[in-house]
């Protein structure tokens, strides 16, 4: 797994270049923020198991047929998967969030996912929803914790968001 400061510094190594000054505004924003960055995981980790359940349970108000007879979340053992890869989304939306980076997205959570919810025919709309879900109930525990400088805080949902948006499953 990369950071900003690890990929930014690769990218330019690779072009064989010194830092330029849009290089180090962008590190000069990454640390910046840092300190933000680290209380939103902290607040993350510390509700963990809660904003998990309420975003399942908010995605099961809103699309009810996955608990249904047939759907996807159906039985006790897929309800709790449904609630387990939420709990995974979050956890690695956690790490991309103090690493300013999206790399571990895509080698942790992205590129077996697809495949793995072709196999069950687990359908992506749910699922984007639900991580949707979580990052509004994030974006709300972190305001009530007082951080305000929170601007990084969308970066990893939206993206996984995105990604998983873009691609036919």
């Amino acid at each position: 797994m990369r950071d900003a400061v690890t990929s930014l510094i690769e990218n330019y190594d690779l072009k064989g270049r010194y830092l330029d000054r849009d290089a180090l505004d962008t590190l000069k924003s990454y640390f910046s923020t840092g300190v933000s960055r680290v209380q939103a995981a902290a607040v993350i980790n510390s509700n963990a198991a809660g904003i998990v359940r309420q975003a399942g349970s908010r995605l099961f108000e809103e699309v009810p047929e996955l608990i249904r007879p047939g759907g996807n979340a159906y039985t006790t053992r897929r309800y709790a998967a449904c609630l387990r890869d939420m709990d995974y989304y979050l956890r690695y939306a956690s790490y991309a969030l103090v690493a300013g980076n999206t790399n571990v997205l895509d080698e942790r959570v992205l590129e077996g996912l697809r495949e793995t919810y072709n196999s069950l025919g687990v359908p992506i709309g749910p699922t984007v929803r639900g991580i949707q879900l979580l990052k509004e109930i994030v974006a709300a525990q972190v305001a009530e914790a007082g951080i305000t400088n929170t601007g990084f805080l969308d970066q990893p949902f939206d993206y996984m968001i995105r990604e998983l948006s873009d691609k036919s499953l």
